[in-house]
């Protein structure tokens, strides 16, 4: 299953897009693009921190408080997000690195950072929804979530959009996001 494209399937109708630009004041194009960077980012700081054990099963436990979010219908889904539960969900994703991934988006999109936060803190639960929704239908546990995480990491690629990712999130710039830590503990999205 092609997570990117389910996810990017979900919010390409005019009418989410709409949705979540009016809410940050924000051209339904500019969402779009800020999606095509932004969901990837995600997933790629999510596969970095699934990659210990202790990371996978911190992401295993927060997708399944998430495996029954109604992420079908993504305009009441939206309508409905929980943004400061999205801004805690972004600081744990991206380890500390919350506020240059979204400087470099802004810089890419041609948004304002707090037009990329918000945005963000809509489309972090709406992933985690997603990923949840995958994990329950495929019954993955802790080391499955990892391994769907992985494999989407390689079938992105270095010079696609993944690579570009890489860089949003690869703060010494040695093309590795692994070394950068692991953002994912215990305490993982606890409300």
């Amino acid at each position: 299953m092609d997570i990117l494209k389910l996810i990017n399937d979900q919010i390409s109708n005019q009418g989410a897009l709409s949705k979540l630009g009016e809410s940050v004041g924000a051209k339904p194009s500019q969402v779009q693009q800020l999606a095509q960077l932004g969901m990837p980012a995600l997933l790629q700081a999510l596969g970095r921190n699934a990659s210990t054990s202790e990371g996978a099963l911190a992401l295993d436990n927060a997708l399944a408080e998430h495996q029954d979010d109604n992420v079908d219908d993504v305009e009441g889904f939206i309508s409905h997000a929980n943004t400061d539960d999205g801004r805690k969900m972004l600081q744990h994703i991206f380890a500390g690195k919350n506020d240059r991934v979204q400087n470099n988006l802004a810089k890419q999109t041609g948004l304002d950072p707090s037009q990329v936060s918000g945005l963000m803190a809509q489309l972090a639960p709406l992933l985690l929804g997603t990923l949840g929704n995958v994990k329950k239908r495929q019954n993955l546990d802790s080391s499955g979530v990892a391994g769907l995480l992985g494999g989407l990491l390689q079938q992105g690629g270095n010079d696609g959009l993944m690579g570009r990712v890489t860089n949003l999130l690869d703060s010494d710039n040695d093309g590795n996001v692994v070394d950068e830590g692991v953002g994912l503990r215990k305490g993982f999205l606890k409300k």
